[in-house]
């Protein structure tokens, strides 16, 4: 899937995940992100500190940060905007999603369809 911009970071994302990078106990590569299933809306996100790039990830690189992406989740996150929002109560981390059909109320599960392969874009 190597051309393909999967997702990207908004200004706001990309300083936070910086700020928390930077803290971090160990040397880190980049974050991953991925989907799982679970949750009521039957997928939710997934965010991890990376050391190194596994086999088969795809790899962005968004406004000073290093993104790798799990193969099994690209066809789920392509055109994924990924923003972090501070309101009254929290802040946290918010995918705004394309391919994302709903969301359970709590906002911690989602239901999303994957790109088909053939409405895939050509590469860059």
């Amino acid at each position: 899937m190597s051309g393909f911009k999967v997702i990207s970071l908004t200004d706001r994302a990309a300083e936070r995940l910086k700020a928390i990078m930077a803290d971090a106990e160990r040397p880190i590569a980049g974050l991953r992100v991925g989907v799982k299933n679970g949750g009521c809306a039957g997928m939710s996100y997934t965010m991890e500190y990376a050391e190194a790039r596994k086999a088969g990830e795809d790899v962005i690189e968004d406004r000073g940060v290093t993104v790798f992406i799990d193969p099994k989740a690209v066809l789920f996150l392509l055109g994924t905007e990924m923003d972090f929002q501070t309101t009254k109560l929290s802040s946290q981390f918010v995918f705004n999603n394309p391919n994302q059909t709903s969301a359970c109320g709590c906002g911690e599960s989602v239901a999303i369809t994957p790109v088909s392969p053939d409405r895939l874009p050509l590469p860059a």
